[in-house]
């Protein structure tokens, strides 16, 4: 049995530059996970693959990322073995904290260890990049840019350790749709990201939080006031920066203290049912 932890990602900055010939869009962005995890318990069995939750509504078949990381691991390695999965779920679903990615990318590095494989980190980013699109930065972690889809990664000096509030309206977004009804021609005021990279290489957080930035904000924070209503009252509160994380509706906050971030807690509780402090890691 292997217990392991999956944890959710912010992004710092989301910038999408044009739509590709393949349906995609190529996109740059910093991508930060935070200490906010599920928690996955893999099983080692005779046969077969099976998962469960603690969420009575979560898919237990292929349209859940951890199971069709299990399979396509044992199906191009021929593994005769299986594997009943746990999953305890404390990263909200479909939120823009990609919660589906990273139990993928923590069951194949998991199932590397269990099985045996022994299969380097750029092979399993190989295969993280055939499941989604956030799969591969969730093996890594951290702090890093990605670009393409968001599948090619570069590791980056750490953002350090921020207290971080998280939001997570009761409203569900289609990421999809989001990039369907992004007018590119819109974005104009992009912040720099240039300017962000070197303040985490030079470690200095006020270019970072400055250049926040995130161009899905365009279309899920226009039709959805509680985006904007959620930074603003982060801001009031002390907040260093505030900002919608992928295609939303989740909103993070940035704060120098812990008693700042828990001040911004019971700001935000006051208005969605699930919020979380958490830190950068």
């Amino acid at each position: 049995m292997l217990k392991v932890k999956a944890k959710a990602k912010i992004n710092l900055y989301l910038d999408v530059l044009y739509k590709r010939a393949d349906g995609y869009h190529e996109v740059k962005m910093v991508m930060q996970s935070v200490d906010l995890a599920d928690i996955i318990e893999l099983v080692p069995v005779s046969e077969g693959i099976s998962v469960f939750s603690d969420l009575p509504y979560l898919p237990n078949d292929e349209r859940n990322l951890a199971y069709r990381a299990a399979v396509l691991l044992q199906e191009k390695y021929n593994v005769d073995q299986g594997v009943r999965i746990y999953l305890e779920k404390r990263i909200p679903v479909a939120a823009g904290l990609a919660g589906g990615s990273t139990d993928a990318a923590a069951v194949l590095m998991a199932l590397n260890k269990l099985w045996k494989l022994n299969l380097p980190l750029s092979e399993l980013e190989q295969l993280a990049a055939e499941l989604g699109s956030d799969v591969p930065f969730c093996l890594y972690g951290g702090t890093a840019l990605a670009e393409g889809r968001g599948e090619l990664i570069t590791p980056l000096p750490s953002l350090g350790k921020f207290w971080t509030v998280i939001a997570t309206p009761s409203f569900s977004v289609s990421t999809a749709e989001v990039y369907r009804s992004l007018d590119l021609g819109r974005l104009k005021e992009k912040k720099d990201l240039a300017e962000m990279i070197r303040g985490l290489e030079r470690d200095k957080p006020d270019l970072i939080v400055k250049n926040l930035y995130n161009a899905l904000e365009t279309v899920t924070a226009e039709r959805y006031e509680e985006i904007n209503l959620l930074k603003a009252s982060a801001l009031e509160e002390g907040a260093l920066a505030a900002l919608m994380s992928g295609s939303g509706p989740s909103v993070f906050a940035l704060a120098p203290s812990k008693s700042v971030a828990q001040a911004i807690f019971r700001r935000w509780k006051r208005m969605e049912k699930k919020v979380f402090v958490t830190t950068t890691g």
